[in-house]
C-alpha cells in the first residue's frame, strides 16, 4: 500500500490553506484597524492635553496681571480695590471669630427638608446615609454642610504637614487620585473596594474639585470619612485646592449655584481649609505620595515644618517685608509661579492703548526707586513688557531680601513644586512652562530625591493618563489618576490602587459612565474625536484675525491660497498647541485643491455658528471668543458678593482690567453699547451667566459621530 496524499486529502489541505490564509488576511486587516483607531485616540488625546495645559497658562498669565496692578497701582484706585479681595489674607484671624463667623446654629432645617440630617460627632452611620443621599440626588442643608466644614478645619490644624501611615495596621492601603468632582468614579471605588473603615484605609491624592458637576458632593463625603476615621482617611492637598483656580475651573460657580444665600461663607471656610490640607503621605517609610510631583531642591524636612495654611494660593508668595518704612503699598515682588527659576522668562503685559487707561492712576514716588515708578508710568501709557525679574532687579539696589522673605520663598517653593510639578523623560529639572506652574523633573531627579530620603517609590497624580495610571522612571514614578471619562465620554479610564506590606501596587481600573460599554470602539473613537474637533475648530474660528495675518505672510502674491505645508506651519505659529497639524490636517481642512487652501474659504468651512450679537463690533466679538475663560474669571472675581450679578459701572471697570492684561484698546463706546445691550429687564445690573452664555459658539448640526463612516472619520 502506497503512503501517497489521496485527492480529497489534497482537496481538504487546500481547503486548510485558504482558511488559514483567510485568518491571517483577517488578523492582519484586525491589527491595521485597531493601529488606526489608536491613532486617532492619541491624536485626540494630544488635542484635550494641550487645550487643557492652554487653558491653565492663561489662568497664570491672568493673575500675574493681577498681581502686578496690585503692586503697582495706589490702594485707593478703583481697579486695584475690585480685585484686592482675591489677594487678601483672610480677614478673620481668631478661632473664636471664625467660629462666630460662620455660626450654624441660628439656622433652621425646616420641616420639608429631605435631606439627610447629620448629628456630630459624625458616626459610621451618618456618613453612610450622606453616600447613599448624594448617589440619589439629595441635596445636603446649609447648617450641616457649614457643621461639618467647621469640623473638618477643627481637625486639620490639628494634622501634620505630612502624615506618616502603615500597611501593618490595615494590611492594606488605597490611593484614589485626582476626581475633580466625578461623584460617580468615587462611588464606583467605594462600590468595589469597600467604604472606609478601620480595616480599609484610605488615601486621596488632591484635586476633589473642579471641572466636574459634583465638586461639593465628593469633598463633603470625603470630609465626612475622614472625620469619623481620622487615623484611616489621609488627605492631600492638589493643585485645586485653591480659591483661585477655583474661579475658573467651575467649583466657585457650582457653590454658589447650590447654596445660593450662604454661598459666599462656604467658599471663605473652604478656603481656610484647603490651605490647611496636608501636602504628602508617606507609607512605611518607603513610599511617598504628593499630587504633584518633586524638584531638585525637594526637601521633606523643611516640607515637614513649614506652616502651610500661610500658603492660601500657590499664584502668589506670601507678602514680602516693604522695601522701605514710608512705602504705602505692597511691596514689589516677582509674581511668578515657578519661583526664581521663572522670573527671567515671566512676562505681565499690560494695555498700549493710552485710552484705556485714562482713570488708572499710578502710585506716587513714594519708593527711593524712582526708576520702577518710571517703568510702571511708561509702561501704562506705551504698553508693558517688564518682566519679574526686571522689576527686581531695579529694587536690588536699594532693598535687600531678608531671611524671613528667603525662607518664605524657599518654602512657598517647596509647595509649589509639590503640587504642580510634572515628571518628563529627559534628565534635569527645568521649569514647567506648559503649566506655568512647578518644574519637568527627570529620572536622574527621582533617583537622588527617593536616595536622598531612603525611599523606593512615589506615587503622583495629576495628568490624566488613559488607562488611568502609568509608571515611568524605571517604574519609580506612577502616577494615578481616578476621573474616569475626564475630557469626554469614553476618554479615558480612572484607577485606583492597594499597597500591601510587599509595597507592590495593584490596580482596578473601571469607567463609570455605563454608556461607554455600550458603544463599540469605533464609536468609542469617533465620540472622543469629534469633541476634540469641535473644540479645536473653537479655537482656529478665535483667533481667526491673527490665523489671516499669519497665512497672508506666505501668501506673498495675494492669491487667497497657501501650500497646506504652510498652513500647518501657520496654524502652529498662532495657537502653539504643539499638535501634529499635519495628521489633523485631513479632518480640518476639506476643500484643498492641488494641494493648495483657500484660506477665506476654509473658515467658512470650520463649523462654526456665531451668536446673535448685531449691535456689538467685529474686533470686540474675537476678542470675546478668544478669551471668553478669561473674561468670566475676571467677571467673577469683580462680583465679589457673588450675586451673579454686576453693576455697569463694575462692568466698565472689567472690560478695562480685561483690553489692559490682553493688550487691546477697546473703546468706551463700544463697552456702553454693549452694556445696555444686554441689560435685558434695564435695571442696570448685568447677569454674568446669560452674558457668558450668549457669546458661547455653537456648532452646526451635525451628524452624530456614531453614525458617520469610519473613513470620513479618521485622522
Amino acid at each position: 500500500m502506497g503512503c501517497g496524499i489521496t485527492k480529497s486529502n489534497a482537496q481538504e489541505l487546500k481547503k486548510c490553506q485558504r482558511a488559514i490564509g483567510a485568518a491571517l488576511l483577517i488578523q492582519r486587516w484586525y491589527r491595521q484597524y485597531v493601529a488606526r483607531m489608536e491613532m486617532r485616540r492619541r491624536c485626540t488625546w494630544n488635542i484635550f492635553q494641550s487645550i487643557e495645559y492652554a487653558g491653565e497658562l492663561d489662568q497664570i498669565k491672568l493673575h500675574n496681571f493681577f498681581g502686578y496692578l496690585m503692586d503697582h497701582f495706589t490702594p485707593a484706585s478703583s481697579e486695584r480695590n475690585l480685585i484686592s479681595h482675591i489677594f487678601r489674607e483672610n480677614e478673620i484671624c481668631h478661632d473664636t471669630e471664625l467660629e462666630m463667623y460662620f455660626c450654624y446654629k441660628n439656622m433652621e432645617v425646616s420641616k420639608l427638608y429631605s435631606g439627610p440630617h447629620l448629628s456630630f460627632p459624625l458616626t459610621v452611620t451618618g456618613a453612610a446615609e450622606l453616600v447613599e443621599a448624594f448617589r440619589n440626588k439629595q441635596h445636603l442643608h446649609t447648617r450641616y454642610v457649614l457643621q461639618l466644614l467647621l469640623e473638618t478645619w477643627k481637625l486639620l490644624r490639628l494634622l501634620p504637614n505630612i502624615n506618616y501611615v502603615s500597611t501593618c495596621q490595615s494590611k492594606e492601603i488605597t490611593v484614589c487620585g485626582d476626581l475633580h468632582g466625578h461623584l460617580e468614579d468615587l462611588l464606583l471605588i467605594f462600590y468595589k473596594n469597600g467604604l472606609p473603615s478601620l480595616e480599609k484605609l484610605y488615601v486621596f491624592n488632591g484635586d476633589f474639585v473642579d471641572r466636574g458637576k459634583h465638586s461639593i458632593e465628593v469633598l463633603l463625603i470625603i470630609f465626612a470619612f475622614m472625620l469619623v476615621y481620622p487615623n484611616n482617611v489621609h488627605l492631600n492637598r492638589g493643585n485645586h485646592e485653591d480659591h483661585i483656580v477655583n474661579l475658573r475651573y467651575g467649583f466657585t460657580k457650582e457653590v454658589l449655584g447650590k447654596y445660593m444665600l450662604h454661598g459666599k461663607k462656604i467658599l471663605k471656610l473652604l478656603q481656610k481649609i484647603f490651605s490647611w490640607l496636608p501636602l504628602a503621605t508617606v507609607v512605611d517609610q518607603k513610599v511617598l505620595i504628593v499630587h504633584g510631583g518633586i524638584s531638585d531642591t525637594t526637601d521633606l524636612s523643611l516640607i515637614a515644618k513649614l506652616d502651610r495654611q500661610k500658603y492660601v494660593s500657590m499664584f502668589r508668595p506670601p507678602e514680602k517685608n516693604a522695601a522701605s518704612s514710608g512705602n504705602q503699598f505692597l511691596d514689589i515682588k516677582p509674581n511668578t509661579r515657578m519661583g526664581t527659576s521663572l522670573k527671567s522668562h515671566c512676562t505681565l503685559t499690560c494695555s498700549a492703548a493710552v485710552s484705556s487707561h485714562q482713570n488708572l492712576q499710578c502710585s506716587s514716588p513714594l519708593d527711593p526707586s524712582s526708576e520702577v515708578n518710571h517703568l510702571v508710568e511708561d509702561g501704562l501709557k506705551t504698553g508693558l513688557n517688564v518682566s519679574c525679574k526686571d522689576i527686581q532687579n531695579t529694587l536690588s539696589s536699594d532693598s535687600k531680601t531678608s531671611g524671613t522673605d528667603h525662607d518664605n520663598d524657599n518654602e512657598w517653593k517647596q509647595i509649589d513644586d509639590v503640587l504642580w510639578s510634572d515628571p518628563m523623560s529627559q534628565t534635569g529639572c527645568i521649569p514647567n512652562k506648559i503649566r506655568g506652574g512647578g518644574c519637568y523633573w527627570g529620572p536622574d531627579v527621582t533617583e537622588k530625591v527617593l536616595n536622598r530620603h531612603n525611599l523606593q517609590l512615589l506615587i503622583r497624580s495629576h495628568e490624566c493618563k488613559q488607562e488611568g495610571y502609568a509608571f515611568c522612571h524605571n517604574r519609580k514614578v506612577l502616577t494615578i489618576f481616578s476621573a474616569s471619562n475626564y475630557y469626554e465620554v469614553g476618554s479615558n479610564r480612572g484607577a485606583y490602587l492597594r499597597l500591601g506590606p510587599d509595597l507592590v501596587p495593584h490596580f482596578n481600573q473601571y469607567q463609570a459612565n455605563c454608556g461607554t460599554r455600550e458603544l463599540t470602539l469605533r464609536q468609542s473613537v469617533s465620540h472622543m474625536e469629534c469633541s476634540a474637533l469641535r473644540a479645536l475648530r473653537e479655537l482656529l474660528f478665535a483667533h481667526k484675525s491673527d490665523l489671516i495675518r499669519a497665512l497672508q505672510e506666505y501668501d506673498s502674491g495675494n492669491t487667497g491660497q497657501i501650500s497646506l505645508n504652510h498652513w500647518s506651519a501657520a496654524v502652529e505659529a498662532v495657537l502653539q498647541l504643539g499638535l501634529p497639524w499635519r495628521v489633523l490636517r485631513p479632518q480640518l481642512v476639506t476643500s484643498a485643491h492641488d494641494g493648495l487652501l483657500d484660506y477665506q474659504a476654509w473658515f467658512r468651512e470650520l463649523a462654526i455658528t456665531e451668536p446673535r450679537t448685531e449691535p456689538f463690533h467685529r474686533n470686540l466679538l474675537e476678542t470675546m471668543y478668544k478669551h471668553h475663560s478669561n473674561l468670566e474669571t475676571i467677571f467673577r472675581i469683580i462680583d465679589t458678593d457673588h450675586s451673579g450679578f454686576i453693576s455697569f459701572e463694575e462692568f466698565h471697570q472689567t472690560w478695562k482690567l480685561f483690553s489692559s492684561h490682553l493688550n487691546v484698546g477697546i473703546s468706551e463706546e463700544a463697552i456702553s453699547d454693549m452694556a445696555v445691550s444686554i441689560d435685558f429687564n434695564k435695571d442696570g445690573k448685568i447677569d454674568i451667566n446669560e452674558f457668558m452664555e450668549a457669546f458661547r459658539l455653537a456648532h452646526r448640526t451635525m451628524k452624530h459621530p456614531t453614525e458617520r463612516e469610519d473613513s470620513s472619520a479618521s485622522l
